[in-house]
């Protein structure tokens, strides 16, 4: 074999291997959903959505449950790499632990999506979410048109979550013109350590010992909001101070009807399933993807990523978002 034939062999399985992959055709495609927990009502919905969409696309799904356990999300993911999965899609415990399962996928050649939370400081492939930081803009929006001053608290999302952060950020697009014009005061302004009704319960204690004067609480979640409403029951102000969550809950759009939390925001957790799972099976088969998409830095590389938008629900519109959308049943809400 002379020189210019191996030169040419070794050109060809150098860009097989750096791109490390080329176009297939398989009979199915198995796409690894790694999620970080079924904690909170939503990830169940958001499973069954992408389950569906993906076995619509005629490929088949591995879920796996990680208990917010970032070493058993670590091995799960292994486990799937080793049993010849084709594409990963992640919802991660740890937004910095989860690079290695980024890593770990990329040494045999298959690409990560990141669902809903962002993977930090690695190579990341794709990110597919709403835009947290509009989220924020939308919480802190409709609790200033009804209360554009007074004193205000926040309590945030789990340190551990890059969403977090930027649902701060919205909040305070809203918030710091208005603080700097001396119409609100930030009177707590907290992380928690993770999205749980607990927490809520436990900041909204520590922020009536602070200071009872509270006139409005944007929670990271709903989750964090019923802990919030719980507090304020016990405390005799239920339904006295405003209070905005996120997700949707069934239980929380029930205290909505109550009077007793003030609005939540709604992602549209079936748009988000049919693009990550459109973009898996592309991703699987090594096809081409569609350069629609935004970037966003995750420390280390521009991931590019599809947001779609949310919507606030109060009590005026429950009919015309969640319910006619088919998240949640009228019955149920209005129960």
């Amino acid at each position: 074999m002379n020189n210019s034939i191996k030169l040419f062999i070794f050109v060809i399985l150098a860009i097989f291997f750096l791109n490390g992959c080329v176009e297939k055709e398989k009979e199915s495609f198995e796409v690894g959903f790694l999620i970080h927990a079924f904690d909170k009502e939503r990830w169940q919905n958001d499973r069954d959505f992408f389950v569906e969409k993906v076995e619509e696309l005629g490929g088949i799904v591995n879920v796996q449950i990680a208990d917010n356990d970032a070493g058993k999300q670590l091995e799960q993911a292994k486990k799937l790499l080793a049993n010849g999965i084709d594409v990963l899609v992640v919802v991660p415990v740890d937004q910095f632990a989860a690079a290695e399962i980024v890593k770990e996928a990329h040494k045999k050649n298959i690409k990560v999506i990141s669902y809903d939370r962002l993977i930090k400081n690695c190579k990341l492939d794709f990110y597919v979410s709403t835009d947290n930081v509009e989220i924020g803009t939308l919480q802190a929006n409709y609790l200033t048109t009804i209360k554009p001053t007074g004193n205000y608290a926040l309590i945030g999302g789990a340190l551990s979550d890059n969403n977090s952060q930027h649902l701060y950020l919205g909040q305070m697009n809203v918030l710091q013109p208005l603080v700097e014009k001396g119409d609100i005061k930030i009177i707590y302004n907290e992380f928690t350590n993770a999205w749980e009704e607990k927490e809520g319960y436990e900041h909204t204690n520590k922020i009536l010992k602070l200071n009872k004067d509270v006139d409005a609480i944007i929670a990271g979640n709903d989750a964090i909001a019923m802990g919030v409403i719980k507090a304020l029951r016990e405390a005799g102000k239920e339904g006295e101070v405003l209070l905005a969550g996120q997700d949707a809950d069934l239980r929380n759009l029930q205290e909505i009807v109550a009077g007793h939390q003030t609005c939540t925001v709604y992602k549209p957790y079936d748009k988000l399933a049919s693009t990550a799972a459109d973009l898996a099976m592309k991703l699987a088969a090594c096809q081409e993807c569609e350069k629609t998409y935004q970037t966003i830095s995750n420390g280390e590389v521009l991931v590019p990523a599809f947001f779609h938008n949310a919507s606030i629900v109060t009590k005026a519109n429950l009919k015309l978002t969640v319910i006619s959308e088919g998240y949640q049943k009228e019955e149920e809400v209005f129960k």
